[in-house]
């Protein structure tokens, strides 16, 4: 059995600095965007997700690989989605076992419409306090660790270029 490799006092002040942060975040950004558009944000990334795949349309499949969740949540998440009128479920004509999500019109408007006030959010509680060069440091550090953690560059499609709606 090998020793533990203990963090040392900066790695420790790192770890909480980043655990608290991004729990923070996350936490203020559901708040936004409950508060100003009624969506939780897990919903919104699905939203965003859709309006950017061709089509306005993915797998199930495709999905929930894209917003890191299991088929169970996802389709949870979907259902609710349906039931507002945002998202539309449809079978692959050639493959009936397969079955897309699609954004409708409805739910593009909706997403279009909480845009504003969750990249107002994003700005002030996670760019407004750094510098460009700290923005562009931060950047390149979680690159790096996501290409640790996301062997299988899953998350490449994160750092598509184009119309972002974070």
């Amino acid at each position: 059995m090998t020793e533990t490799r203990w963090l040392d006092e900066d790695e420790q002040q790192t770890w909480r600095a980043f655990l608290w942060a991004s729990r923070l975040l996350n936490e203020a950004l559901d708040r936004q965007l409950q508060r100003d558009s009624g969506l939780p944000h897990a919903y919104y990334v699905i939203l965003v997700m859709l309006s950017e795949a061709p089509g306005r349309s993915l797998t199930m499949s495709e999905l929930a690989r894209l917003v890191r969740s299991s088929p169970s949540r996802l389709s949870h998440a979907v259902n609710r989605l349906e039931e507002s009128g945002w998202v539309r479920r449809v079978k692959h004509p050639g493959d009936r076992r397969t079955t897309f999500a699609k954004l409708t019109d409805e739910g593009f408007e909706v997403l279009a419409a909480a845009a504003p006030g969750h990249v107002e959010a994003v700005r002030q509680h996670l760019f407004d306090p750094l510098s460009r060069e700290q923005v562009l440091e931060l950047r390149e550090t979680l690159r790096t660790v996501l290409t640790t953690l996301d062997r299988d560059g899953e998350s490449s499609a994160l750092f598509r270029d184009g119309d972002r709606r974070s």
